[in-house]
């Protein structure tokens, strides 16, 4: 067994404390990899605040993870020992079933989906795919940690012209924003709508940009309407009526990255006959649709579930190609307390990457 330190919830009202645990060895096919950073990504509060009522606890989170491997199991080759790699959402999947054969990992339809970098699944290792592999553990703590282990297809290539802090977010908040505009197809000449201009907004506005569209941002501050004019983009408040009726029928697709319930219809309007609004930040249920406004013009409202391990590494060399990343702020791993509750209120532009080598200052201090 492996020693290892991370920070954890032990319940919906606590904050995130150490807690030292053990992580199984790498087995055939795994790797252990020493974790560098982590991005905390808005998801991280919802899950730790159990409010998508799934939480299993201690809940240790973090699925934005760069570290370095430190080992292989018997029979892994895609990875050595030293190399720069990440872990995005997902450490396995059922692997049999037709989007898995597919390559859509993130789609499984196994007895319980993918396996979640944390918090999942609470399935009996005698009922698990494959002999059990890492379904049969009581629950899977994330990169919040010092190490982590994992199924050597599951984790990425770091490119070498990326900087690890960086492409932490990238696993998550770059693969969730790329796979929706790869899969409708979008295309440079394209006019695409982003709403919404937090972490996932900021990689969907960059990433559209690289592909050559067309890019306008939806917000509700006049703050970020400043960092749009930087990004060379446009910006457009939600409040501003004019601006919204100017724009009506203009966008080949739309993507909201707003993480929580809100209404899409006055978004609707702004679409091309044909054309694709997809959500991808929020997971519960929705301000209702006016279906006249979809049905009048053959408008489609969809979803799209983080990305596959192909569009993953995708996304990776995209960035690096293009020189694109999110804006971040490293912080240690005793501030995350704090930087929770600033991504709660709306207060930051930016992601916050975590320094897990600032774990080993508990031990010192």
């Amino acid at each position: 067994m492996i020693k290892a330190s991370g920070y954890a919830a032990e319940h919906r009202h606590s904050r995130l404390k150490r807690l030292e645990f053990e992580r199984e060895e790498a087995r055939a096919n795994e790797i252990e990899i020493e974790v560098l950073f982590c991005g905390v990504c808005h998801s991280d509060i919802h899950q730790v605040k159990n409010e998508w009522s799934n939480t299993v606890y201690p809940c240790m989170p973090g699925h934005e993870v760069v570290g370095r491997v430190t080992k292989v199991g018997l029979g892994s080759t895609r990875h050595a020992v030293g190399d720069l790699v990440g872990v995005g959402c997902m450490i396995e999947s059922c692997r049999h079933c037709d989007p898995c054969l597919s390559g859509d990992q993130n789609y499984c339809e196994g007895p319980n989906s993918w396996l979640a970098t944390y918090n999942g699944p609470m399935v009996p290792a005698a009922k698990a795919p494959n002999g059990g592999n890492m379904y049969g553990r009581d629950n899977t703590l994330g990169g919040y940690s010092d190490v982590i282990v994992v199924n050597e297809d599951f984790a990425l290539k770091i490119p070498a012209n990326l900087k690890p802090e960086v492409a932490a977010p990238i696993l998550c908040a770059g693969a969730t924003t790329y796979s929706p505009l790869k899969h409708w197809s979008v295309k440079a000449g394209d006019k695409v709508g982003v709403i919404g201009f937090g972490g996932l907004g900021d990689m969907a506005v960059k990433i559209a940009k690289a592909m050559g569209t067309q890019v306008t941002v939806f917000t509700t501050t006049r703050e970020k309407l400043e960092e749009a004019e930087r990004l060379g983009i446009r910006g457009v408040l939600e409040s501003d009526k004019a601006a919204m009726k100017e724009l009506r029928s203009s966008f080949d697709f739309m993507l909201s990255t707003i993480p929580e319930k809100h209404d899409i219809n006055p978004f609707i309007e702004l679409l091309k006959r044909d054309s694709t609004l997809c959500i991808v930040g929020a997971l519960e249920p929705m301000a209702g649709v006016d279906n006249s406004a979809v049905a009048f013009h053959r408008k489609r409202v969809a979803g799209s579930l983080i990305g596959n391990l192909a569009d993953t590494q995708e996304v990776l060399d995209f960035c690096a190609k293009h020189g694109i990343g999110p804006d971040i702020e490293i912080i240690d791993i005793q501030d995350v307390n704090e930087a929770y509750k600033k991504v709660e209120k709306g207060d930051v532009r930016f992601r916050y990457v975590i320094d897990m080598a600032s774990i080993k200052r508990d031990e010192t201090a």
